[in-house]
């Protein structure tokens, strides 16, 4: 059998996607009624989690979520591993994967992952990358279910700087079969190749975007690695705040989502972000449900 590797959104098919999420809804509603997952289903694999970036949310849904399944983790940071002394990544991926089970890698460059999923014999998570980050995406997508039902159709807007997030979100749109419009000013739009067949609108102009959606999601102006370029990108990003009068222009029931960490005051104000139309709690918290059934999709092997 080969081995499974989950680097973008792309990499599993809609159908998969699909009964992912809802198996993630089943996971939440066992967790919130303090019910444990039955058969300990990853019980003695290991998940090796390898960061090159700072994490919270990541580092800290993927742990819980092994132990959760029964599972363990090891946190590895470039410090802690001959990968911080110029040991070659495929070498360090033929090794690690006789070793563990899978590898989950919190990455500066998308090239890395990709080049370790290629030398490795276990599954391959991509934890955030600067091109991707699709356990976000996972995350979102089972928010927006859960709040609204069937999202194929609906329209998502994304506001700001067209980074990893909203690269996942133009494959999402794919997988998902949503309208997704973008708004970025010049010079800060993503990566149009991604786009292929799915239903995206590039925009300058927030409120174009915004009108009539379902969902409106943002992230900060200057991600990890741009803090030189944060004057600079504020200047350019000044328009697409998302404040109460921009999402006066969405649905009624539409949802607000960021994957956090948020400026407030910046990219949106706390009157949103705090305010009745906010779901990044919940978003953020499935970022642990998601991934469990993830982990469940990629460590499971059938027995026999």
């Amino acid at each position: 059998m080969s081995v499974r590797h989950f680097i973008t959104l792309l990499d599993l098919e809609s159908a998969e996607l699909e009964h992912l999420l809802a198996r993630a809804s089943e996971l939440r509603r066992l967790h919130a009624a303090g019910e444990r997952v039955p058969g300990a289903l990853l019980a003695r694999r290991t998940l090796a989690m390898i960061f090159e970036k700072a994490s919270t949310r990541t580092r800290v849904s993927f742990e819980a979520g092994m132990t959760q399944l029964g599972g363990s983790a090891l946190f590895l940071s470039p410090r802690d591993t001959q990968l911080g002394r110029g040991e070659p990544i495929a070498d360090t991926a033929r090794v690690l994967s006789r070793m563990v089970d899978g590898v989950m890698i919190r990455a500066n460059a998308h090239a890395s992952v990709e080049e370790f999923a290629a030398h490795s014999r276990v599954p391959v998570i991509n934890g955030l990358t600067d091109r991707f980050h699709p356990c976000q995406l996972l995350a979102d997508m089972q928010t927006w279910r859960e709040h609204h039902g069937a999202i194929a159709g609906r329209t998502a807007a994304w506001v700001g700087d067209g980074n990893n997030v909203c690269n996942s979100y133009i494959n999402a749109a794919a997988r998902f079969g949503f309208r997704l419009r973008i708004a970025s000013p010049e010079g800060y739009r993503p990566d149009t190749s991604l786009i292929g067949g799915a239903d995206v609108e590039l925009v300058a102009d927030p409120r174009e975007a915004v009108r009539d959606a379902d969902l409106v999601v943002t992230d900060v102006w200057a991600s990890m690695g741009q803090e030189a370029e944060q004057q600079q990108r504020a200047l350019a990003f000044a328009d697409y705040q998302v404040n109460q009068e921009l999402m006066a222009l969405a649905r009624p029931d539409a949802l607000f989502m960021h994957c956090l960490p948020a400026h407030r005051g910046e990219e949106v104000v706390a009157g949103v972000i705090d305010g009745s139309q906010s779901v990044v709690w919940d978003e953020a918290e499935n970022r642990l449900h998601a991934q469990k059934a993830l982990l469940e999709l990629l460590l499971v092997r059938p027995s026999g």
